[in-house]
């Protein structure tokens, strides 16, 4: 059996949490975001507008680098994957970029600042720019696909999917802000305990949304995690080779590197558990190949942004 019939037989993976595991997941997504959120300070926006180049450059590299990589290396390697699993790809590439970035920013000797900048702008816009970018480069593809094999047009509903997504992470996400904002003193208690209790909730459920699936799994992992290795490489030097383009400086650009390189797929991940954002009806319930490159790029991309940390921990930075 070849790679792509081997990655087929993950359109037989299901999840189903049912009406009332649905509202847990939406409730987990809420906690989850206002969590980030209270992260965010708002004075970080305004340290944007003194040192613009290497923020604007690194949200560019973020929302609109990203995903053209990622688009060519989902056509360049349409022989051997599925729709399903490029389009999966295509979703983690659109998500804004992952909490750990900043810490692991700070182990590469980079510019934390950035990294949290990048961040906070990224996370902030997500219910619009991620649903977007999705629609954008996902119908893309599948137009492409379309003409090259027998496979219809997938139709991505924008429209439907954005006014889903600004409920459940727009609102969650405005809380969270307000929250920290008029009340610093609480925020400062909760910020940690929050953050850990979400991420602890959050791998609660991808175990058991996944227990039922092991063996398909199991038959795929070899060929997803050489897919995501390469999807995430593609990441990690989207950052460094554009920072080092744009002349950055050193530590901007190894910021870049790790921003751009880690991605919150947790949230991609969220999003296609809730039918109301991935109705059945229109993806068929075929989306196995997205789900577990999302559930794997979590995984993966914290081994390489360590590992990454480690290479630029060992060079001294340039005077």
């Amino acid at each position: 059996m070849g790679m792509k019939e081997q990655l087929e037989s993950l359109n037989e993976l299901t999840i189903n949490f049912g009406e009332g595991g649905m509202m847990i997941v939406n409730i987990i997504l809420a906690f989850v975001m206002f969590g980030v959120a209270l992260g965010i300070k708002t004075s970080t926006f305004k340290e944007v507008f003194k040192k613009p180049k290497s923020v604007i450059v690194g949200v560019l590299m973020q929302w609109i680098g990203l995903p053209a990589v990622t688009f060519a290396v989902a056509l360049a390697l349409n022989h051997w994957i599925t729709p399903m699993v490029a389009l999966g790809m295509i979703l983690v590439a659109c998500c804004p970029g992952g909490n750990i970035s900043n810490f692991i920013s700070s182990l590469s000797k980079g510019n934390t600042e950035l990294s949290v900048s990048m961040t906070a702008i990224t996370t902030a816009f997500a219910p619009i720019v991620t649903p977007f970018n999705f629609w954008l480069w996902g119908t893309l593809y599948s137009h492409f696909v379309s003409v090259h094999s027998d496979i219809p047009v997938l139709v991505i509903p924008f429209l439907p999917m954005l006014e889903q997504i600004l409920l459940l992470l727009g609102v969650p996400i405005v809380c969270g802000l307000l929250f920290a904002k008029y009340f610093p003193n609480a925020t400062k208690k909760i910020t940690k305990p929050a953050q850990v209790l979400s991420v602890l909730l959050f791998i609660g459920m991808v175990i058991v949304s996944f227990s039922q699936n092991f063996q398909i799994i199991v038959d795929n992992i070899f060929y997803i995690f050489f897919i995501v290795l390469l999807h995430n490489a593609c990441a990690l030097g989207t950052g460094y080779f554009g920072g080092k383009l744009l002349r950055l400086p050193e530590k901007d650009y190894r910021s870049l590197t790790i921003e751009v390189g880690i991605q919150n797929s947790g949230l991609g991940l969220i999003m296609l558990f809730n039918p109301a954002i991935f109705p059945p009806e229109i993806w068929h319930g075929h989306y196995g190949g997205m789900l577990i490159v999302t559930a794997w790029w979590g995984i993966w991309h914290i081994v390489a942004g360590l590992t990454v940390a480690y290479l630029f921990r060992r060079k001294p930075l340039a005077e």
